[in-house]
């Protein structure tokens, strides 16, 4: 089955699910990220590199757990994740645990780019970013170090704890979109989770889990509790049911059935995905209350909302 070209291009992109609503920053964040992604496709430009941008745009924005905006883990470090992946050669690149990097999916496009692999992690990702002259991050401020500092001791008093983790819970930022060639690709980029370990490395980055992009199927990007994700491999079972003939709407409504009757944790249950199949159509799913997320294929104005069903 040969992907078909497209007189319409889409893109979706999100900003995580969890118990927030969305600001009106974070609307209008959303909406130009679309916008921009749009703008790319319809002058021809690859689905893959509409998601980077539309991706970049959020990790900039320091309103979202990714980029500038990403939390600090315990130890006041920031780390982050990213990946991409086009879905014409199956083609991916991600990066997991880089430090000081302004857009991390950037990194991510190095690794599918520049290089052979598909996950670089650690130090060495950092490294190949200071190589190819990415742009650096700015260092916590002494404000935030504290905040790191003072979220470990509410840590230490566990229904504090749990309070506090879910007041902070934002999730990773991603994006999938088709082009004019009809082609699908899929991304994501993340700060992690509240209070997480050192060496901490959730779906995002991992190929299948947190996203996945098979123009003969769909693209899928995953956000929520990023264990959950894994233990599923929900990216690559979602596309693996739109390839089996369902449409996005059913695929995401059995997977994410499939996290309510298999993961018996309420903490583990907050999972959003954002689904589009090879001939346009989409779904927006979530068991979380809200999941922050926005659409456009061109026609009237962007969608942005807090809440899909």
């Amino acid at each position: 089955m040969k992907p078909q070209k497209h007189a319409c291009p889409v893109i979706r992109a999100h900003g995580g699910a969890g118990l927030r609503p969305m600001t009106p920053a974070q609307a209008a964040c959303l909406r130009l990220a679309v916008v921009t992604g749009y703008d790319l496709l319809r002058q021809g430009v690859s689905a893959i590199d509409a998601v980077q941008e539309a991706i970049r745009t959020m990790e900039s924005s320091g309103l979202f757990n990714a980029g500038c905006g990403s939390r600090l883990q315990m130890d006041g470090v920031r780390r982050m994740d990213a990946a991409l992946m086009e879905g014409r050669q199956l083609r991916a690149g991600a990066v997991a645990g880089i430090e000081q990097i302004r857009h991390p999916i950037a990194a991510a496009r190095l690794v599918l780019d520049k290089t052979s692999h598909v996950l670089i992690a650690g130090p060495s990702a950092t490294r190949l970013a200071r190589h190819f002259k990415l742009d650096r991050q700015a260092p916590p401020t002494p404000a935030q170090r504290r905040k790191s500092r003072g979220a470990q001791a509410i840590g230490r008093q566990r229904q504090t704890f749990k309070v506090f983790a879910q007041m902070s819970r934002d999730e990773t930022v991603g994006a999938v979109a088709l082009d004019l060639r009809g082609d699908v690709a899929a991304g994501a980029s993340t700060g992690g989770i509240a209070f997480m370990l050192p060496g901490r490395v959730g779906d995002t980055p991992l190929i299948g889990c947190g996203v996945y992009a098979d123009s003969q199927a769909g693209a899928v990007s995953m956000t929520g509790i990023g264990e959950t994700i894994i233990r599923l491999a929900m990216a690559k079972d979602i596309v693996d049911r739109l390839a089996r003939g369902s449409a996005p709407a059913s695929a995401v409504r059995l997977a994410l059935n499939r996290v309510l009757k298999r993961i018996a944790t309420a903490d583990e249950i907050s999972v959003g995905a954002l689904v589009l199949g090879r001939e346009g159509r989409f779904a927006i799913r979530h068991t979380s209350p809200h999941m922050l997320a926005g659409h456009w294929a061109g026609h009237d104005q962007p969608v942005v909302a807090d809440r899909f069903r």
